[in-house]
C-alpha cells in the first residue's frame, strides 16, 4: 500500500440539530465502524460529514438546498429548545479543528428567500479540545478574523452563504486556512457503486492516469491501469485472488479508452467490465479505491457491503484492514458479516448507534460528553 496523503487525522465528529443527530460527539479512530439498526442514523452522519466537506468546497448553502433546504434537516424532536433553528458542524483534529454554524436569513422583507440558511459563524482553533486560547481563526457574520496576539481581519463583507474557506485564500495569509481547506478537500467519499447496465464502470471512456478512483468509478480501468504502473500492483492481485480464486485482473490499453479485464479459470478469454456481475463489478470498484496510489488523509464507504454476496465479506474486510495501516478509514455498515469480520481486525472502533425518541445515540456517552461539544 502507498501512503497516504498528508492530511489532519480526526478525533472526533460533532453534530448538532442535523435530522436525528440532536447533539452527538463521536470519537474516530484509525479504524472506525459505524453500526446500528436500520432507521438508527447511520447515513446521517455520512452526510453531515459530507456537509464539511461541501463548506470547504464552497457549496454547503447548495448542498443543503439538494436535501430540501435547511428547514428539511433540522433536528424536529422534542427538546428543541433555543437552539432548534441552528445547526452545527465540526470535527476535533490533532493540530487543527473546525465548526460552523448555520441558520436561517434574518427577517427581509425585500427578500423571497427568506428560507434559505446563512453561515452564521465559523471557528478554526489548535489542537482538539476547544479553549478560547486555542482559537486561530473566526467568521461571525460577514466578518473572518485572526484571532490571538496577531487580531487583525481576513476578509469583510462575506456573503452567507460563503464559507471562510472560499473567502480567504491568500496561503500566505492564513496558513491555517489554507491546510485545512486542502485536507477536507482530500477526503474521499464511496457510496454505492452503481453496478447496472448502464453504470459508468460498464462504459467505455477516455482514460487518463488516475490516482484516485472517481465516486461514480467511471474511470476504474484507468484507475487499475495506474496502479498497476505506479502502485502496488502485486498487492491489487493478490486482493483480487483471494476474493476470486484463481482470478486476476489485466487492462487493454491497445485503445485511447482502456477495457479492464477479469481473466477467470476455464474460460477462453477474458470478461471486460460489461460482463461482469454486479458482485463482482462492485468488489472490483471497492477494490481500486482501496488500492488507490494516492490515499486520502480520510476515507469513508457507506455500506460498502451492498449486493456483495457473503463469501467476500471477509476478503473485504481484510482489504479495509491493510488500507487502515495506512490512512483514516471510515466505514458504515449493516451486514453482521462484515461487521464481525472487521470487528476482529485490531485497532477496529466500533460505534454501535441507537435511536432513542427520534435522536440518534451512543449507548455510554453520557449527556455531558453530548453537551460539552468541545467546541466553541
Amino acid at each position: 500500500m502507498a501512503p497516504s496523503a498528508h492530511g489532519e487525522a480526526l478525533s472526533h465528529l460533532g453534530v448538532a440539530g442535523y435530522r436525528s443527530l440532536q447533539q452527538l460527539m463521536l470519537p474516530i479512530g484509525q479504524l472506525t465502524l459505524v453500526s446500528g439498526a436500520n432507521g438508527c442514523g447511520k447515513s446521517n452522519l455520512y452526510r453531515a460529514l459530507g456537509l464539511v466537506a461541501a463548506a470547504a468546497r464552497g457549496d454547503l448553502v447548495a448542498t443543503l438546498a439538494a436535501e430540501g433546504g435547511l428547514a428539511a434537516v433540522l433536528w424536529a424532536g422534542p427538546e428543541r429548545g433555543s437552539q432548534g433553528s441552528r445547526l452545527r458542524l465540526g470535527f476535533a483534529g490533532k493540530t487543527l479543528s473546525y465548526a460552523i454554524e448555520l441558520g436561517f436569513r434574518a427577517d427581509d422583507e425585500t427578500s423571497a428567500f427568506l428560507l434559505d440558511p446563512e453561515i452564521k459563524r465559523e471557528w478554526i482553533w489548535a489542537g482538539g479540545a476547544f479553549h478560547p486560547r486555542s482559537l486561530l481563526v473566526q467568521r461571525s457574520g460577514a466578518v473572518v478574523e485572526r484571532c490571538g496576539d496577531r487580531r487583525s481581519p481576513l476578509a469583510l463583507e462575506v456573503t452567507p452563504h460563503e464559507s471562510l474557506f472560499t473567502a480567504v485564500s491568500d496561503p500566505l495569509e492564513a496558513p491555517e486556512v489554507f491546510q485545512l481547506r486542502r485536507t477536507i478537500l482530500s477526503w474521499r467519499f464511496y457510496d454505492s457503486f452503481r453496478t447496472d447496465r448502464l453504470a459508468p464502470a460498464r462504459l467505455s471512456h477516455l482514460s487518463t492516469r488516475t490516482p484516485s478512483l472517481a465516486a461514480d468509478g467511471g474511470d476504474l480501468a484507468a484507475a487499475v491501469q495506474t496502479i498497476f504502473e505506479i502502485g502496488d500492483g502485486e498487492g491489487l492481485q493478490a486482493a483480487i485472488g483471494d476474493a476470486f480464486p484463481g482470478c486476476h485482473l489485466a487492462v487493454d490499453t491497445s485503445q485511447p479508452s482502456f477495457r479492464l479485464q477479469l481473466h477467470q479459470p476455464g474460460l477462453l478469454r477474458p470478461l471486460d467490465a460489461a460482463e461482469l456481475s454486479d458482485g463482482t463489478l462492485r468488489y472490483l470498484l471497492l477494490a481500486a479505491a482501496l488500492f488507490s496510489p494516492r490515499l486520502p488523509p480520510l476515507l469513508v464507504l457507506n455500506e460498502p457491503e451492498n449486493s456483495l454476496h457473503p463469501d467476500l465479506l471477509p476478503p473485504l474486510a481484510r482489504l479495509i484492514d491493510a488500507v487502515a495501516q495506512q490512512t483514516q478509514v471510515w466505514v458504515i455498515a449493516h451486514a453482521e458479516a462484515l461487521i464481525t469480520a472487521l470487528q476482529g481486525t485490531s485497532g477496529c472502533r466500533t460505534l454501535q448507534l441507537e435511536r432513542e425518541q427520534g435522536a440518534t445515540l451512543l449507548p455510554g456517552q453520557s449527556a455531558l460528553d453530548r453537551a460539552a461539544w468541545r467546541w466553541p
